[in-house]
């Protein structure tokens, strides 16, 4: 294998960074943004809503993952809360019934982001100014980003670099830096500051409001939006103002000009020194001057504890800074200062006077925090509890500060206060919250806590947030109720009430995954569908948020039944209502969602089935007045659900259940190829390329001919149609219209809970040419309101094209459009690609947007999402359409042209491609609005796919089991609620559920299970389908057992104990105790169940778990069990020593007790941190040593070792008699065994030093490479050449290539890969690439990606395009990817290897371009 591709798989999920700012919409525009208010009395309503004040964006970093989040409120709806929520007018959470967050966009960038801020722009609640985002990267790159409402998206305003040979002095002669650049921001948005290089600031000064950019004025005036900007940098060095270690800085409220506050370290003291050295930090306060580049100091103040890390600046009114340590916290300002202690370990500077205590005792290192309110911030300490912070001010002095416990939650990388009423925790270690907060007087303390929690149950919550598959957090996280703080003054005590909103699941950090058979797994299957029979279980987490995450790359439905039904074409499920179609009361509409179906139609190929779909599928084809004698084209309801109608070749039926009021034949000359129902209109798409639509009368329930007069006169060939119905609260595409003005308005905001007033909202038809153009008009009039050229070539954006062309007039750019159109049809055809089925759909949701998506006829997927974008370049050409709409003529050609829509693609790159199919292809994508919780669309056909929707965003997961699939629709009855019914290509019809452990909001789908303590690693016994696991928890003991263990038994020392008081030796102290799990799977997705624990002994961790096969050299039989690997950790007083147990699995009886059973264990010197099995014998690293043993049934004896030094063995791989190494600091060896003289040689190493993280052998024919994952974040793929004269006579490892990945590679695992499919015949492949293996890889950061061995001619063709792509493509925040994928060696020695790896993160831009 000498070339290989790099792709993520899984991306990244651990949230490193959160900030909130106005980042696509101002505050002033903040009033629509709130839901609509459905009430009768406005003025009532005003003033709860007032306080929730203007929502900022979210925006959350995770890696090289940036992704813009909009807050959406819901308040709650129902008359009796209501009624409540007008009389009290304190509480903010009153009338809000759920918060969710809505993706705005989302951006794979070409660089990890290593901190992040927002620019504010400035100004009051009025500003029309946004707000811009600043990244930081790796090793002084800063991007500042804004928000384009013309792309729907981000782009970059500015970059400042202060890398490369003319800024190397920066440096200083470093080479490494212990953190990367670290961004803050002046509160005004007047500059922001950027510490790179240890002691280097950059300031980056940014555009005033009214002195800006040119333009900025007129822009303002026009009503488009501007954003805050960077306008210039320079650098201050700061070890010129003889500052030696910064540790933090910040910019501080109340100051006309920006000051910056820098807490760094006077002198140095290290770990030795610190019982003399303690109080070494400082503060300084700098006035910053932008314009004259000065910054003189304006005060200071000194003695801070050593361990003082993290700065938080005081909003106003109070203003100066928050200095946070571990044991202790300090406020300064120009004025005043105060301090409390946290802990005992907490001393003050000069020993004398005693500083204040909290209540409780409490270490805050590692902390993150954020302001609730003026005078209270929140902390979340590195255990996971919220502690409340508060400040006992007067006037702007502050006097006094006090600790309270609140609630425990996650553990936090950071922390965002969005608004005044929530606040967002960011975890890298478990899931992120979003969190709504009030705080309440305590005066009115009884009885506001009944109303808010009478307000929000938990069970309406859950209703609420249906769509987010994640109720199980809810109720999961601690933080959920109530916790309450002392106020500033004595008299009025602030209570602060929680509810968890939203969450975002986060898989990682993936310490360590295996790879083992689902429950549900088929036997026979083979090929791809074999792939979906496997699941990786995975350790994640740490500590109280550590769990196992079940991931499967592809949807398994859990099968309710299975019928053979041959030659099936296609299959429909119809309601039918009765008599109850003039009921239109709430309870209606209540009910439409729980409606069960009647009617199951299936199309065969020569008749057609009917089945009712009432307790037991019975079919009822001879009773029923169907057309059953052909096969069905399509069936659906019409009229509300009164009405049925099914098309078939060459005609219609309409019917009431099961009675046909009305047949309709509809061509001799030709027959129907596809429909689209949309009630009350059905369209059909005739196979002379011709479209008809069936008028439907909701008076008489019955439907006429009607051939639109535009495309009978047109010549234009239609290759697909649609119909879309706009419909819910509010029809979105209204609002994109050029009257959009006369459908707004306080009179449209219809009550949803009353039937009879819903809007019907409005139909548009969407047709594609074969010249691959596209185009909507209304429906019934036909007048066309948008069209797009070259829809099939897949452009980023779609406009409409009148507003491409301002220049000429309409009439014009018709006649020009079809000499281009006949021009390209030309070449087009050559290739012959167009669309083949469309698909346009606006799911539930307040402020959802429609979707467009295009099936090509090479079997390329086009998606695309809806915006709103008000342009000022398309206001010229509308004027005369405006004056004409005063006569409101709708036939006016331009004035009902949504000529405020735009399209914005979104890539789909997770899926397959499907084949190019010849011929007519049935239609393959079905909308579902609910099956399980879940609205999207099904895409069926040989890679069936499943788009599913969440917060606006779409989620593609593959469904493999079952091969090819050439029907699908929606079941809902008493026996499968909510589920699917779908047809094999083998002919099988399978009635489903989809399972409803696994949350499908997420890149595959996962199920986590919560294990309350942090997992080391598992492993998977194939025989049994067990899983054992390394688990730690974290337990609290006195200190003098701790003491005691500390202490070498055998030596017989006493423990010294007598400068310590024996109140502090019974003080309690957290170890954490080591066990190892044995779970087991439960089938339809119970819970697992632990069915065996084996504890450590005291003091002893577990560092290795693995299910060997070992030859019994007495029975002469291969034995399969399970190793454990053991470490005594005593402090460094002890010799180290570890022990290896062998345990045997019995049978899966009821009695878990023996279930497992241990045969052997022996102590070794040294920590045994990775075992293996070779060749019937256990190879063990024990310290310093490897050694293999063979095993006689009851003992193990030495058979070799290898004795070359090797510090800390993190992993061991075998293949046949080969032996890869993986050392923590002296990298990769690479060893033989060999029988005969029973000797373990070395036949090769790397010599360069390498941090390792994980090793493996990569396969590729008959050519074995090893590869290695360190601790930069790179992976190296080695192999051996002894004939070749660099290798020094075969000592030394080649490389063969290097990537950077951007993440800790924490485990490979190696997978057959499956032969290329019969297309791509074995012309370039040579026979042995059947023996193809790919490796799966897990990281730190949540991603899951794969390397996966290349022939040499794929590898130049794809190379040559990145090369190309580097350059061609704008990146954004402008990253330069090939510097990204660069071997980071962080400052050692690094001969630079080959390029032979393909970046397929870059090549997946290239589609979409």
């Amino acid at each position: 294998m000498s070339y290989a591709a790099y792709k993520m798989m899984h991306w990244p999920t651990g949230i490193e960074n959160c900030a909130s700012g106005f980042v696509t919409h101002s505050r002033a525009d903040f009033a629509p943004q709130i839901a609509p208010i459905q009430t009768d009395d406005l003025e009532s309503e005003w003033p709860t809503k007032r306080q929730i004040g203007p929502l900022p964006n979210l925006i959350v970093t995770a890696a090289n993952i940036l992704e813009v989040y909009m807050v959406r409120v819901q308040e709650d709806d129902s008359r009796e809360s209501r009624a409540s929520a007008e009389t009290k007018r304190g509480g903010v959470m009153a009338g809000i019934s759920g918060a969710a967050l809505e993706l705005v966009c989302q951006y794979r960038l070409h660089g990890n982001v290593e901190t992040m801020t927002v620019l504010p722009s400035g100004g009051g609640d009025n500003s029309r100014r946004r707000d811009s985002i600043i990244l930081a990267f790796q090793d002084a790159k800063i991007s500042v980003l804004e928000f384009d409402d013309s792309i729907h998206g981000l782009r970059t305003s500015s970059m400042h670099c202060f890398e490369g040979p003319e800024w190397f002095h920066l440096k200083r002669g470093h080479e490494s830096f212990a953190r990367g650049p670290l961004v803050k921001v002046d509160p005004q948005g007047r500059c922001s500051g950027v510490l790179v290089y240890g002691l280097q600031m950059i300031i980056l000064k940014a555009s005033q409001a009214g002195y800006g950019l040119v333009g900025d004025e007129e822009a303002l005036s026009s009503g488009s939006a501007v954003s805050a900007r960077v306008e210039s940098s320079y650098v201050i060095s700061l070890r010129d103002l003889d500052m030696k270690h910064v540790k933090d800085f910040t910019f501080v409220h109340g100051y006309i000009e920006p000051v910056m506050v820098i807490l760094h370290e006077r002198e140095l003291t290290w770990a030795g020194r610190v019982s003399w050295k303690h109080h070494t930090c400082m503060i300084s306060a700098l006035s910053i001057s932008t314009t004259l580049k000065q910054h003189p100091l304006i005060w200071s103040a000194v003695n801070l504890p050593h361990d003082a890390y993290k700065l938080l600046p005081v909003p106003s009114p109070i203003g100066g800074v928050v200095v946070i340590s571990a044991n202790s916290i300090h406020y300064h300002s120009q004025s005043a200062s105060c301090a409390l202690a946290l802990n005992n370990y907490a001393v003050s500077a000069d020993n004398s006077q005693e500083m204040p205590r909290s209540s409780f005792s409490v270490e805050l290192d590692a902390a993150n925090a954020t302001w609730l309110s003026n005078d209270v911030a929140m902390l979340s300490t590195k255990t996971g509890e919220l502690l409340l912070l508060t400040l006992a001010y007067d006037g702007r002095v502050v006097h006094r500060l006090d600790l309270s416990k609140s609630r425990a939650s996650v553990l936090t990388s950071g922390i965002a206060a969005i608004g005044n009423s929530l606040f967002f925790l960011g975890s890298r270690l478990g899931d992120s919250l979003l969190v709504q907060f009030t705080s309440i007087l305590s005066s009115s303390v009884k009885e506001e806590v009944g109303d808010i929690e009478g307000d929000v149950p938990s069970a309406k919550r859950l209703r609420k947030s249906s769509s987010d598959a994640l109720q199980d957090m809810v109720n999961g996280e601690e933080l959920s109720l109530y916790g309450s703080a002392p106020n500033s003054t004595e008299t009025s005590q602030k209570t602060f009430s929680f509810s968890v909103r939203d969450s975002f699941i986060n898989v990682g950090p993936l310490k360590d995954f295996a790879y083992g058979l689902r429950i549900n797994a088929d036997p026979k299957a083979t090929g791809i569908a074999k792939q979906s029979n496997y699941e990786l279980v995975c350790c994640s987490g740490h500590g109280k948020n550590g769990a196992l995450c079940i991931l499967q790359q592809s949807i398994r439905p859990e099968m309710i039944t299975e019928v053979e039904l041959p030659g099936c074409k296609g299959i429909w499920t119809v309601y039918h209502k009765n008599t109850r179609g003039h009921n239109a009361d709430s309870t209606k509409m209540a009910t439409k969602d729980d409606e069960y179906h009647a009617y199951l139609i299936i199309s065969l190929e020569s008749r057609t089935m009917v089945l009712e779909t009432a307790d037991l599928l019975g079919e009822v084809t001879e009773s029923v007045d169907y057309y059953v004698q052909g096969c069905t084209i399509s069936a659906g309801n019409l009229f509300g659900r009164r009405r049925v109608v099914q098309v078939y070749a060459r005609g219609a039926r309409i019917l009431d259940g099961a009675f046909m009021t009305q047949d309709l034949p509809i061509s001799e000359s030709s027959t129907v190829l596809s429909v689209s129902i949309a009630d009350p209109y059905v369209l059909l798409r005739m196979s002379d390329g011709n479209i008809q639509l069936l008028v439907g009368d909701p008076s008489t329930c019955t439907v006429s001919i009607n051939i639109p007069a535009v495309f009978e006169s047109s010549k234009k060939s239609i290759s697909a149609c649609t119909l879309y119905h706009d419909k819910g609260p509010e029809p979105w595409l209204r609002k994109t219209s050029t009257d959009a003005w006369l459908s707004t308005g306080i009179g449209e905001a219809i009550d949803g809970a009353d039937g009879a007033a819903q809007d019907q909202g409005d139909i548009y038809c969407v047709v594609s040419y074969e010249s691959g153009d596209l185009e909507i008009f209304d429906v019934p009039n036909f007048n066309c309101v948008f069209s797009v050229d070259k829809f099939m070539s897949g452009n980023a954006h779609l406009v409409d094209t009148l507003i491409l062309e301002p220049s000429e007039d309409t009439q014009k750019v018709m006649s020009k459009n079809s000499e281009e159109e006949a021009d390209q049809g030309r070449k087009e055809n050559a290739h012959n690609i167009k669309v083949v089925e469309l698909a346009m759909q606006r799911w539930s949701g307040q402020h959802s947007r429609p979707f467009l998506f295009g099936i090509l006829t090479d079997g390329t997927i086009l998606c695309y999402h809806a915006y709103l974008y008000e342009g000022p370049e398309s206001t010229p050409k509308t004027e005369e359409a405006v004056s004409a709409q005063n006569s409101l003529s709708i036939s006016n050609v331009s004035a009902s042209r949504l000529r405020n829509l735009r399209f914005v693609r979104v890539p789909l790159d997770t899926y397959t491609r499907e084949e190019a199919l010849s011929g007519t292809t049935s239609p393959r994508m079905t909308v579902f609005k609910n099956i399980g919780g879940c609205q999207g669309l099904f895409l069926s056909g040989s890679r069936p796919l499943w788009f599913m929707v969440f917060r606006e965003r779409i989620r593609v997961h593959p469904q493999l089991c079952d091969g090819s699939i050439v029907a699908f629709t929606v079941l809902h009855n008493i026996n499968c609620n909510h589920g699917l019914i779908y047809v094999t290509s083998q002919g099988f019809l399978k009635i489903c559920q989809l399972p409803a452990v696994s949350s499908y909001d997420n890149y595959w789908p996962v199920q986590k299970i919560p294990l309350k303590g942090t997992p080391h690693q598992v492993t998977y016994f194939a025989e049994k389908n067990l899983y054992p696991l390394i688990v730690s928890v974290p337990v609290l003991k006195p200190l003098n057992h701790v003491l005691s263990s500390l202490v070498d038994q055998e030596a017989g020392h006493q423990l010294e104990n007598d400068n310590l008081s024996s109140d502090e030796l019974h003080r309690s102290y957290s170890v954490d105790e080591f066990e190892v799990r044995v779970l087991e799977p439960e089938k339809s997705g119970a819970p697992w169940q632990t069915r065996a624990t084996i504890p450590m002994q005291s003091s002893e961790n577990a560092l290795t778990v693995r299910v060997v096969t070992l030859f019994n050299t007495t029975t002469k039989e291969n034995e399969t069990l399970l190793a454990i690997g053991t470490a005594y950790v005593q402090g460094e007083d002890v010799a180290a020593r570890g022990r290896v147990l062998l345990f045997s699995v019995g049978k899966n009886t009821d009695n878990s007790q023996n279930l497992v059973s241990e045969i052997y264990s022996k102590e070794l010197k040294g920590a045994i941190s990775a075992v293996a099995s070779l060749q019937g014998h256990l190879l063990i690293a024990s310290g310093p040593k490897i050694i293999l043993h063979k095993w006689t049934g009851t003992e193990l004896n030495g058979v070799a070792f290898f004795d070359a030094p090797p510090l800390y063995v993190v992993s061991l791989n075998i293949v046949k008699n080969f032996i890869l190494l993986g050392d923590i600091h002296r990298s990769i060896y690479f060893l033989s065994w060999k029988e005969q003289g029973a000797q373990l040689n070395l036949l090769a190493k790397d010599f360069g030093s390498l941090d390792c993280f994980a090793t493996e052998f990569l396969i590729d024919g008959s050519t074995l490479s090893l590869i290695v994952s360190d601790d930069q974040k790179n992976i190296q793929i080695f192999y051996y050449a002894p004939k070749m004269s660099e290798s020094w006579k075969g000592q030394k490892l080649l490389s063969r290539a290097e990537f950077h990945v951007g993440a800790h590679v924490t485990k490979f695992l190696r997978l057959q890969m499956l032969p290329a499919s019969s297309d791509r015949t074995s012309a370039t492949q040579g026979s042995d690439k059947t023996n193809r293996f790919a490796l799966l890889f897990g990281t730190l950061d949540g991603s899951i990606g794969c390397i996966a061995p290349l022939d040499e001619l794929t590898f130049r063709r794809l190379q040559s395009l990145q090369k190309k792509l580097v350059d061609a493509v704008p990146h954004v925040a402008g990253l330069n990817p090939r510097s990204f994928r660069q071997f980071r060696s962080n400052g050692k020695a690094h001969r630079p290897g080959p390029d032979n790896i393909v970046d397929c993160e870059l090549l997946c831009q290239w589609p979409i371009t």
